[in-house]
């Protein structure tokens, strides 16, 4: 999947592991639902941060979770 979008190889740990962060906590809130499913959309902003220049995990992580709770507010609105 990873490689698919053109993602260098060292950067596939990085995004695996931002991706759990900001999967967890979505999971926790009931934002998105609790499978093993990958969410696309998670994962592409996430993708998105890393080629705009985000390195940090945690950094990547947090601006995907707000960026994902803001398009999910406007769903609702």
């Amino acid at each position: 999947m990873l490689v698919e979008r053109g993602l260098q190889a060292t950067n596939v740990e990085l995004v695996s592991k931002a991706y759990a962060i900001a999967a967890n906590f979505l999971r926790r809130s009931g934002a998105i639902p609790d499978s093993l499913v990958t969410d696309e959309r998670l994962l592409g902003l996430i993708v998105k941060l890393l080629q705009q220049g985000e390195f940090n995990k945690i950094r990547l992580a947090n601006k995907a979770i707000a960026k994902f709770q803001q398009t999910e507010a406007r769903a609702v609105a």
